[in-house]
């Protein structure tokens, strides 16, 4: 009986060392980081919704491929032209990454230099929303909507400080 009891203890006492010595584990891993390049944004082209001829109120609505098209009573047309162009950008950075686009949401004034303005809203761009860095970089196209009163005074409108548009790694 005396040995069954000491048999029993010195089981006890194993279990116990077995217990502690499973109780603590370590392990270690590797830590890294990889710097990428920072994403840029290069303004290529000016936006330009060129000549347009009013008899009332309306808009021009320049496209991201530089088509525009009137409402109201504004003309444009290809006979009185002028220098149409969507704003372009260039976007650059890290190969294959993706990003998303800013665009104002509020509108632009323009203003004519002896008096007058017109305001600027409606941003859109190409791609929309988000691009993809597809070899490190990527066009980026912008248009908007024009607003024309119907006495809109005769002359060039402009806004040197022009309109920002964002863009970040997703």
């Amino acid at each position: 009986m005396k040995t069954s009891i000491k048999l029993f203890a010195l089981g006890m006492i194993l279990m116990g060392f077995g217990v502690n010595a499973n109780a603590q584990a370590t392990a270690s891993a590797p830590t890294s980081a990889t710097i990428i390049a920072p994403i840029t944004l290069t303004k290529d082209v000016d936006m330009n919704f060129g000549n347009v001829a009013v008899i009332n109120a309306g808009t021009v609505i320049l496209g991201t491929d530089g088509a525009r098209s009137a409402t109201g009573g504004v003309t444009v047309s290809a006979a009185i032209g002028g220098t149409i162009t969507a704003a372009k950008f260039t976007v650059g950075g890290e190969g294959s990454n993706t990003y998303s686009i800013t665009l104002p949401s509020s509108a632009l004034t323009i203003t004519r230099a002896l008096g007058g303005t017109m305001t600027v809203d409606g941003f859109l761009s190409n791609p929309s929303g988000t691009g993809i860095l597809t070899a490190g970089t990527q066009e980026l196209l912008v248009g908007a909507t024009l607003h024309v009163a119907a006495a809109q005074t005769p002359g060039l409108y402009t806004n040197a400080t022009g309109f920002s548009v964002t863009v970040n790694y997703n």
